[in-house]
């Protein structure tokens, strides 16, 4: 095997991409010039070296906690519970929260050999005991595992003093109701609001 190959090999792997668009990208780069190239590998030996989870959260982080848990200004007292950190920053981008996170580093599958122990589940249990939550919000991804995960973390805190709410489902703005698939429409049926 050729250096081509091993970046194609190495493209494949991450997710979403397939063997067709991981060529692309290694005939892509072998086109750049070498500066741009160094200045790749530069940042993923940097993210590999620096980056880790952070020891609060989960979320990434350069050093032992993350930006958002070291800012004085979040409300501690919420929890937004997200299965991985790309969900942080998708909540970030909407302005809207201002609490913190607690990352599970994935969600529950038992199809694919994923339990509850593969997840940092124990670490939220002991942020709630330790005091101070008013609430968690579970903000898993809509999709049947992330529903069983949601479920189940609802049910680790069903004996704690503390909120549990779920992330509204509905129906997109903007979006038609003819292309609306069945189980969004059924969560926007049954979670719908009374107008005053």
């Amino acid at each position: 095997m050729g250096a081509l190959d091993d970046l194609v090999t190495e493209f494949a792997r991450l997710p979403g991409v397939g063997r067709k668009t991981a060529q692309r990208l290694a005939h892509h780069l072998v086109q750049q010039p070498g500066e741009r190239l160094t200045r790749l590998a530069q940042a993923l030996v940097s993210v590999a070296e620096r980056v880790r989870p952070c020891t609060v959260c989960g979320n990434v982080a350069e050093g032992e906690r993350c930006d958002i848990c070291l800012d004085a200004r979040r409300d501690a007292g919420l929890i937004c519970v997200v299965e991985e950190p790309a969900a942080v920053t998708s909540l970030e981008r909407a302005g809207e929260y201002r609490g913190s996170y607690h990352v599970l580093g994935g969600r529950l599958d038992p199809l694919g050999g994923i339990g509850p122990e593969a997840l940092r589940l124990d670490q939220l249990v002991a942020r709630v005991r330790a005091g101070g939550v008013r609430e968690v919000i579970l903000a898993t991804n809509p999709s049947m595992e992330g529903e069983v995960t949601a479920t189940y973390v609802q049910q680790l805190l069903a004996g704690a003093a503390v909120k549990v709410s779920r992330l509204a489902r509905g129906l997109p703005v903007g979006g038609d109701l003819e292309y609306v698939d069945g189980v969004t429409l059924a969560h926007a049926l049954t979670a719908r609001q009374e107008l005053r």
